[in-house]
């Protein structure tokens, strides 16, 4: 995995979730937020933290902002300074903000300030607790549209010990298997004559009805 450097703004429950997943996955991670205390409950599981107020141009200048790969704006109630945030991140020159939205009209906002990706925290948990539920073969997700969807799916009894030519998935479901997971190893664009095993999982593209369908092979 490439190392990447991210900022992340906020360090509530959700900006600290975030932010210690990245750290674990051997990121370069800094943690900012206005409240000291939150700053010593993160320095544990952050490469750097450090107390500033986000709304401030030259205190997010004294710490090399736009020299983020990636700066997360993960403000919990205050409205305002999340905003404030991300246009200034946006006018700085920040290559990619990601924002939390509280709800639609602040995501609406955000996005006309510049945010590159905005996230609904409670909307977008449910859809995925939803879709988990509706489909248990699915172990993850990634939304490319309305229709279209990236998916990891563990592999149904019925098609083990199958390669994929004998699956035949684009002519049978419309899929395209990106890759194969086994015993963490991953095998990006898989050969035809790649086996299926037991507890693999199959990375594949394509409209989710059709996921859905080939994920509930019995």
């Amino acid at each position: 995995m490439t190392k990447q450097s991210y900022a992340v703004i906020g360090l509530g429950r959700f900006g600290l979730s975030i932010a210690s997943k990245l750290f674990e996955a051997g990121q370069e991670v800094m943690g900012i937020d206005i409240d000291e205390e939150r700053i010593d409950d993160g320095k544990l599981t952050l490469t750097h933290a450090v107390v500033l107020d986000s709304t401030e141009e030259e205190s997010l200048k004294s710490i090399g902002i736009r020299n983020f790969d990636y700066v997360i704006v993960a403000i919990g109630n205050d409205m305002q300074a999340s905003i404030l945030t991300a246009l200034l991140l946006k006018d700085m020159g920040v290559k990619k903000v990601i924002a939390k939205a509280l709800n639609k009209r602040h995501g609406q906002v955000l996005t006309k300030v510049g945010a590159d990706w905005v996230i609904h925290p409670e909307r977008d948990m449910g859809e995925r607790v939803a879709h988990q539920l509706l489909s248990p073969n699915v172990l993850n997700y990634i939304e490319l549209s309305s229709e279209y969807n990236i998916e990891e799916i563990m592999i149904p009894p019925g098609i083990t010990s199958k390669n994929l030519r004998e699956l035949d998935l684009r002519a049978k479901y419309n899929l395209t298997a990106i890759a194969v997971v086994n015993n963490e190893n991953i095998i990006i664009s898989p050969s035809p004559d790649q086996i299926l095993q037991e507890g693999d999982k199959l990375v594949v593209l394509g409209n989710r009805e059709n996921i859905n369908q080939f994920a509930n092979i019995k």
